[in-house]
């Protein structure tokens, strides 16, 4: 066992000798730390008055180091390795079906389009009772859960029984797992004849692709000539994916981001190809929570000032990871350099306050104000750089500031309409309408045109999410509950629309009150003002 945990040790010193150049002192001293801890596993294993696990004392041993360095250096477990990149490959193996645990009850809430499920003739509103023979019904059942039990390796077959809806016995469903795709693309329609969105919830391996194609169906449009991009919310990914999509907005050449360390020398990344995109007026909305790959691609729009950036300052993290694999099949994600924009910017947001501190950014930002008025944002006026066309100022030192600033819609933080959401309530609500309603609608809205032009929220549903509510113990008065139910009616017609048609569906439905689009849309479509801006002739609002 003490020759298994110190091999550990030494694997990751050998690696990091094979990556990494050091000087005589440099090696001297990463020797001697590494015979002082085998020492000490030696120690604890011949002398210590209990048992121990070595493999786990090594594991935590690894995990407090990286926790001293910075926020994203992290260790990977080898069960954990896998899971870990799922999103980010752009599949995995499972049936294929989007699913909701309701009142204890696994229910299919979608099938994806050609997946297992859809094949055999699953569908939404169907409820799973037993797996492989087994009960799930009526048992606490988790997220985690369903997730062992639905995913597994392409080829094998999972044994369901389905109660579905007027039914007298359960259906009997043998699925046959396969790859299921992950997309990266949320959403990609017209917002108006010349203006289209596109949404991205993260940089996938599959990500460049999917925009190539979005870009492709947006030109079927005839008056298309805009395009609004949406990284709110996408917390990033592959770097390649970033560069890929920056350089549909860039002509060949140009320099999208660089990234250096002490130990690791200046690299630099460039447009390689025309872009699909290169002229078209361009405004991409961030937010606090746009990161990594989102924030190279709006430091390098930005600092070329190929487009404007709209929305709120972006999350700050700027940390290149290189993963090291190490003998037992776990991996050590270090940080090795960070990533700078165009004009040299440093993206990443200090940590030197500590992990606690880093962690808690955003509750600091809010109740600094920050999110809702760009007067309360602090900028280091010692890291100002100026972009690389228009000669903008712009700032280091932790994400990147839009250049017109959107507060945070506070109706969407309001309390009474945030509990229902908190208890899942109109969710809920939907489902069991759709679940009754759900061949009655299709029928009479054949496609999504028909229902989002036709289709109204009664107030019976509402009602009963106010019913629902209360029987939950969340009470609001006249003001609140009239406050929410237009929020709330929303949010069920957008639901409603995704799992009827498309995913996308959702978007087109939830953006019409969407006061960052409403702000992009009415600067990108004044040439004027959109020059204005881009040139630094406007007052950033």
């Amino acid at each position: 066992m003490i020759k298994k945990t110190v091999l550990v040790v030494v694997m990751i010193v050998m690696q990091i000798y094979m990556i990494f150049p050091f000087s005589q002192a440099q090696s001297q001293a990463l020797e001697k730390s590494v015979i002082k801890y085998g020492r000490l596993l030696q120690l604890v294993n011949s002398c210590y008055v209990d048992t121990v696990n070595l493999d786990k004392l090594t594991e935590d041993a690894i995990v407090g180091v990286l926790s001293n360095l910075d926020p994203h250096s992290v260790y990977i477990s080898k069960e954990e390795v896998a899971k870990m990149n799922e999103p980010l490959v752009g599949s995995f193996d499972g049936i294929g079906i989007s699913f909701n645990i309701l009142r204890d009850t696994l229910l299919v809430v979608t099938t994806i389009p050609g997946g297992p499920s859809e094949k055999v003739g699953l569908m939404p509103g169907d409820r799973i009772i037993f797996v492989d023979g087994k009960n799930i019904a009526g048992v606490n059942l988790q997220n985690s859960d369903v997730l062992k039990m639905l995913r597994g390796k392409k080829g094998t077959t999972v044994k369901l029984k389905v109660y579905r809806r007027g039914g007298k016995e359960l259906l009997d469903f043998n699925i046959i797992r396969d790859k299921i795709p992950i997309n990266s693309l949320d959403a990609s329609y017209m917002l108006d004849d010349q203006t289209g969105y596109v949404k991205l919830n993260r940089f996938s391996a599959t990500t460049v692709d999917e925009f190539t194609d979005a870009l492709s169906e947006l030109y079927e449009n005839p008056g298309f000539k805009n395009l609004i991009l949406d990284l709110r919310e996408n917390g990033g990914g592959y770097l390649k994916a970033a560069i890929g999509v920056a350089n549909q907005f860039l002509k060949s050449g140009k320099l999208v981001v660089y990234t250096q360390g002490v130990h690791d020398s200046r690299h630099d990344y460039r447009s390689s190809f025309r872009g699909d995109f290169e002229d078209g007026r361009l405004i991409i909305l961030t937010d606090e929570y746009s990161a990594s790959a989102s924030e190279i691609v709006s430091g390098a729009v930005q600092d070329w000032d190929r487009g404007l950036i709209v929305g709120r300052r972006s999350f700050g993290k700027g940390l290149v990871q290189q993963p090291f694999e190490l003998n037992d099949g776990s991996v050590i994600r270090l940080t090795t350099a960070h990533y700078y924009t165009p004009s040299g910017r440093c993206i990443q947001k200090p940590y030197d306050d500590g992990i606690a501190a880093y962690n808690n950014d955003y509750i600091n930002r809010f109740k600094d104000g920050e999110l809702f008025s760009k007067d309360s944002v602090h900028l280091d006026k010692s890291k100002s750089f100026k972009t690389l066309i228009s000669h903008r100022t712009v700032y280091a030192g932790g994400g990147i500031m839009p250049d017109i600033f959107v507060p945070m819609d506070t109706s969407f933080h309001y309390q009474y309409f945030n509990l229902l959401n908190h208890k899942n309530i109109p969710y809920s609500a939907m489902l069991d309408y759709l679940n009754i309603h759900r061949k009655q609608l299709q029928k009479k809205y054949a496609d999504f045109e028909s229902f989002k032009l036709n289709y109204h929220v009664g107030d019976d549903l509402i009602n009963k999410i106010i019913a629902d509510g209360v029987k939950e113990g969340i009470k609001g008065d006249e003001e609140n509950v009239s406050f929410a139910k237009p929020l709330i009616k929303r949010l069920i017609k957008s639901i409603m629309a995704r799992d009827l048609y498309e995913p996308s569906c959702y978007y087109q439905i939830a953006n019409e009150e969407d006061e960052s689009i409403k702000k992009a849309i009415s600067i990108i479509e004044d040439k004027d003002s959109y020059d204005k801006y881009l040139k630094g002739q406007s007052p950033i609002k």
